[in-house]
């Protein structure tokens, strides 16, 4: 066995134990609207602990995740957590906010997709409203018939949905617009060069637009400087999440800035 090979395997074996003893954790980063500075919701973010001490990256997470199957317990306990999270804070008297889910291509087609959100929302007593599912361009537009029949359904339950690093997977905007999506999100990669000179510099600007001109309501993720921001602002953007305002924090840590309910950043 390779080395890499070796170090997957030992990823998975931490993933499988840390979900066994409830290890995992989720931590919350703040969506801002722009148009206030107030929250308007967060995404939640897995941490999964690495076996030599801190956090699993993402980057390697997910795909460990994904090739062994194991995407879908994990998928299950972040979502039941988020929405259990939002109620809690609800019960606690802070601002009524949604909370954002990242859904994998393998979750969103595995069979009891649509029943396992039902389940979440109903053990956890919260308005569907309150839950936003987040897809990526290419889980959408791999086979898009399939896709638009299960994001009706989900619209039938009443969740908002996202599409998610929009802008990477260049699909057709033909079907962006049969798909009942609430929000685009800007990918990071096209937020950092905001500010810089040439053509990809303008694709942010590009998608904002086209999220305007289908009716949705567009966020900038990855937002680190006030000059990002104040591209984003002179461009309309409706949301951001990044840095500038609040990185993704315990439930216990954000809970305060939820009293608040106002992040201003530096802008």
């Amino acid at each position: 066995m390779t080395q890499d090979g070796a170090a997957r395997v030992q990823l998975e074996n931490q993933l499988r134990l840390a979900l066994a003893r409830e290890e995992l954790e989720v931590e919350f980063q703040p969506q801002v609207a722009l148009a206030n500075r107030r929250i308007a919701g967060v995404e939640a973010l897995v941490r999964c602990p690495h076996p030599f001490g801190g956090w699993v990256p993402p980057a390697e997470l997910i795909p460990v995740a994904e090739d062994s199957s194991l995407i879908h317990p994990m998928g299950e306990y972040v979502l039941a957590r988020a929405c259990r999270q939002i109620r809690e804070w609800d019960e606690a008297g802070l601002p009524r906010i949604r909370v954002a889910v990242n859904v994998s291509a393998r979750q969103f087609r595995r069979d009891g997709f649509v029943r396992a959100i039902e389940g979440a929302l109903r053990l956890a007593a919260l308005e569907p409203e309150r839950l936003e599912l987040e897809f990526t361009e290419g889980t959408l537009v791999e086979s898009p018939d399939q896709a638009l029949a299960l994001l009706k359904k989900l619209k039938d339950i009443g969740v908002q949905l996202a599409v998610n690093d929009f802008g990477v997977g260049y699909s057709n905007p033909r079907h962006l617009s049969r798909m009942p999506i609430d929000r685009l999100k800007i990918d990071r990669s096209f937020v950092q060069r905001v500010t810089e000179r040439g053509q990809e510099a303008g694709i942010a600007q590009a998608i904002i637009a086209l999220g305007h001109a289908r009716g949705l309501r567009v966020v900038a993720v990855g937002v680190e400087t006030v000059e990002q921001l104040a591209v984003l602002l002179s461009h309309g953007c409706d949301e951001a999440q990044g840095e500038l305002f609040c990185g993704p924090l315990p439930a216990h840590a954000l809970a305060p800035l939820l009293a608040t309910g106002v992040v201003s950043g530096s802008g």
